[in-house]
């Protein structure tokens, strides 16, 4: 039975990862706002932390612009009501001007609640 709600839990965790990717996308910043936490952050691969408001503030006027992504590899770590998903996509992005196709991981902790999986922080890395 453990197994199977494991099993279960990761399945949301990839549709709730792959799901903000494509909001990010689609510069819709509503949609994103219903899957992460009011006090979530993304830390960009320069180190530097963007609280939600600023993220929703560059998506929104387009300083951060995504594209398009391909998936290239994904693992879920599970222990209760918290989660860490690691990701690494070639995402197409132009971020303060510069475009390119990032080699991008991103490391993100979840937590579920009332049974829906909700992204707390997201740290972006190079792979």
């Amino acid at each position: 039975m453990e197994d199977n709600i494991n099993n279960n839990d990761e399945l949301q965790i990839l549709e709730a990862t792959r799901q903000l990717t494509e909001l990010m996308i689609g510069i819709n910043t509503q949609g994103i706002n219903k899957i992460v936490d009011n006090d979530f952050t993304l830390t960009h691969i320069t180190g530097h932390v963007q609280s939600k408001g600023e993220w929703f503030a560059e998506i929104e006027t387009e300083r951060m612009r995504y594209y398009s992504y391909k998936e290239i590899k994904t693992s879920v770590k599970i222990e209760g009501d918290k989660a860490t998903f690691v990701g690494q996509n070639l995402l197409d992005a132009r971020i303060w001007g510069s475009r390119n196709k990032w080699r991008l991981q991103q490391t993100m902790q979840l937590e579920k609640r009332n049974g829906k999986w909700i992204v707390l922080k997201s740290v972006a890395t190079t792979f």
